[in-house]
């Protein structure tokens, strides 16, 4: 038999923990931290992520006993059967003896309940609709920040008797990603270079700043030789606004013309100045590699608790506005019906916010 893991810090035990968080790239970058921070805390157990296959990638440089494992689970493990399955196979690969869901949706539940038939351990993530609901109800707002979701993730660490230090530096630590991973993209960047991205677009219209008014922060930008832009994001549409501003403007490259892949576009971050972002998945990947992020933030508020993994305040642009948080994903429609609160934000408030980073 297996020797017991136990620690006071440990006192269940446990070796094999399945860690499971599915949903969009946002909600699964910000688990980086956390995962990693648990990782070096218990180097004697070890950690199983279990997520989209298209997320294992931005994990760049995880410690030993952290494990990412792709789960199709719209069309492999579908419902309780599939959940019951997926748990079976983990079980006898893996040997999981503990399991901490930082999703909380229906699938992951039925992930939980077969957990508890097996007589594993659960612990999952307590994700403060109500406190969220405050905020964003269009009446009697409560205006109070919440705690942030790498925070949450902590709690249901905790809640399986695993409390967790912070011991997460960055993806490339307090260093840069490898040159040559982008070396196709651009050259090798230069003493005088200033080097600056932007990700103008999101998922849903409450979260993106006009993009004739992030052309004029593009516009402006390029007037200085020595800085050079690097445009986030993909799809048509995004590809072809892209494609307009690199024809118009020197130095300004777009990374929407080809599927790179996350090593090679984390690497190219960790090189920048700053990034200008919106409330979106870029904000939370060039927060990891330690970048100076400027992010806009209309429809949603840092005080629903999904602002960039250190982040700094001064950095956050936003209008006090008293509708304003209306929804926690910017996929309300606008009350006003004209969304000012990203309309009313200038393009030299950007600009003036970018100006420590590359003078």
């Amino acid at each position: 038999m297996a020797r017991k893991n136990n620690t006071p810090n440990n006192p269940r035990g446990l070796r094999h923990v399945l860690v499971s968080r599915f949903s969009a790239l946002g909600d699964v970058a910000m688990t980086v931290p956390v995962l990693y921070s648990a990782a070096r805390c218990y180097p004697g157990v070890e950690f199983y992520l279990i997520t989209r296959p298209s997320m294992t990638s931005i994990f760049v440089n995880p410690p030993a006993n952290l494990h990412l494992i792709g789960v199709d689970v719209k069309n492999e493990y579908q419902g309780i059967r599939g959940m019951n399955r997926l748990l079976g196979e983990l079980v006898k690969k893996y040997g999981i003896d503990g399991y901490v869901d930082l999703h909380a949706v229906l699938r992951t539940f039925a992930l939980a309940a077969c957990c508890h038939l097996r007589g594993i351990p659960v612990s999952v993530i307590h994700k403060g609709r109500r406190g969220k609901w405050a905020l964003t109800r269009k009446r009697n707002k409560v205006m109070l920040p919440l705690i942030s979701s790498r925070a949450r993730y902590r709690e249901a660490f905790f809640g399986i008797g695993l409390p967790l230090q912070e011991r997460f530096d960055g993806l490339y630590g307090m260093g840069k990603g490898d040159p040559e991973l982008f070396a196709s993209i651009t050259p090798a960047k230069k003493d005088r270079d200033r080097w600056v991205a932007i990700a103008p677009f999101a998922k849903h219209p409450g979260k993106i700043y006009p993009p004739e008014m992030m052309e004029m922060v593009v516009k402006e930008l390029s007037n200085d030789k020595h800085v050079k832009i690097f445009l986030f994001g993909g799809g048509p549409e995004e590809k072809a606004v892209f494609d307009q501003w690199v024809a118009k403007y020197p130095r300004v490259v777009s990374l929407a013309n080809e599927k790179h892949g996350f090593a090679v576009e984390l690497a190219l971050l960790s090189w920048m100045d700053a990034a200008v972002t919106m409330d979106s998945a870029n904000m939370h990947l060039a927060s990891l590699v330690n970048i100076p992020v400027i992010s806009i933030w209309g429809a949603t508020h840092p005080y629903c608790g999904f602002k960039g993994w250190r982040q700094q305040e001064k950095n956050t642009v936003q209008l006090p506005m008293t509708c304003r948080p209306c929804s926690v994903f910017g996929n309300a429609p606008c009350h006003r019906g004209d969304y000012y609160c990203l309309r009313g934000i200038a393009p030299t408030v950007i600009l003036q916010k970018l100006q420590p980073y590359i003078k």
